[in-house]
Formats: structure tokens, sequence, C-alpha cells
């Protein structure tokens, strides 16, 4: 009978999520894999509504109707193909604002497939929804802290809408403290929202001048007009 070797996703735990190390005076010490960790952000991505495998925002389905449409994927393009050597300086985000219906999202959720599939750790943070779920467990410690060490040390960062709806003190509080420990420790983020620069800088100056610092060079601004909206083709 002829032996058919098993093949598995992950060579390195065989899909258990767990690999064993070996000690030299004690028993293997069994330590989370790394494609353990990315199941659970697939989850996470699924829970908010984005399937990872079925999803259809890559760069292959992008559709360039104009110049400006082709500027935003060039750029989202570039900054993936830098990504390796810039990921650890402060200068390693990217930045797409203004119109609605620009491709913001699509090429922010495009970029982050890609990590995904070379075992990069993207977390999505859903703006509103995420905004919303913090205050409502503010008096919470525990949850609250948990919540935001989740998108402080995460690889990357997506977020989405950013400043999407009404804004108050303690949203801007909570996207500071979130933005500013990435800002400090050089954490790369891809943003989305349609707030342009100069918005961002009066919602709050503070916020505003670190994303800006950080995405330089990766900042695609769409202009306000209706041919820079896809959905009124």
């Amino acid at each position: 009978m002829k032996y058919v070797k098993k093949s598995y996703k992950c060579e390195k735990c065989r899909d258990t999520g767990w690999i064993l190390v070996p000690q030299s005076n004690s028993a293997p010490i069994a330590i989370s894999c790394k494609c353990r960790e990315l199941d659970k952000i697939k989850n996470d991505w699924k829970r908010s509504g984005i399937k990872i495998e079925q999803n259809n925002l890559t760069f292959s389905n992008f559709s360039v109707w104009n110049e400006s449409s082709r500027k935003a994927r060039d750029i989202a393009l570039a900054y993936y193909k830098d990504f390796s050597s810039i990921r650890t300086f402060r200068k390693s985000s990217i930045l797409f604002c203004g119109q609605v219906g620009g491709g913001k999202t699509h090429l922010s959720i495009a970029l982050a497939l890609n990590f995904l599939k070379k075992g990069i750790k993207v977390v999505y943070m859903p703006y509103r929804d995420s905004i919303m779920k913090i205050k409502q467990n503010i008096m919470d410690d525990e949850y609250y802290q948990k919540i935001i060490s989740k998108y402080q040390l995460a690889e990357v960062l997506l977020i989405d809408d950013l400043f999407k709806g009404k804004i108050s003190e303690s949203d801007i509080s909570i996207i500071f403290e979130i933005i500013n420990y990435r800002y400090l420790n050089n954490l790369p983020m891809i943003i989305s929202t349609e707030c342009v620069l100069e918005k961002l800088l009066n919602i709050d100056e503070a916020i505003g001048s670190r994303i800006y610092e950080m995405c330089k060079g990766y900042i695609m601004e769409i202009q306000k007009a209706s041919g820079n909206n896809y959905r009124l083709r």
C-alpha cells in the first residue's frame, strides 16, 4: 500500500496550534504557534463582517476609473513593496483620506489581506463600532486595558473610517491613547478616513500631526468631487 504523506496548513505545528520546545533538564515546553495567533486575528475580522478567505477587496479587483483612483492604487502598491524595509521606522504607515467612495477602504483591506497572507498580523479596527464598544465598557478597567492594548500592540493596525460620525472628547482621548503609543514605538498603521489632513489637524492637532509624520510619503488625499466617487460612476 502506497504511503501518502499528510499535508498540513502549518508544517511547524502540524495544525495543532502548539510547538514543543525541547528543554535540557525537563520536559518540553509547549508554546503557541504563530498560525494560532493568525487564526485568532482572522476570526476577529470575521466577527467584524469580513471573511478573509472569501473577500473580494483585493488589488486585482480594484477598479481604476480615473487618475485619482490610479494614484491611490499606485501608492498602496508602493507601500506594500516598501513595507519590509520601512516597517521599523517612524514613517511606516499609510493614509487614505478624503472623498466618499474613493476606494479608501478597498485599498486598506487589500493591503491587510496581502500582509495576512505573508503571516503579518493585521488587527482590524472599524472605528465607529470599536469606539462605541470601548466607551460602553469604559468603567470595566480590565476590559478597557485589554482592548486598548490589542490596538496599541498590533503588529499592524488598520483603522477604518477614522472619526466617522459625531466626535466627542472621549473619542479623541481614546484614539490619542492608541495612536500615540504606536507613534512612540514606530508601529505601522493603515488608516482610512473621510477627513482630509486639514480636518484631522483641526479635530486634534496632536493626533493629526502624528498621523501626518507616520504616513509621510504614503498619503493619498482624494479630492472632494463626485467624479472621485466610484459609486456615482
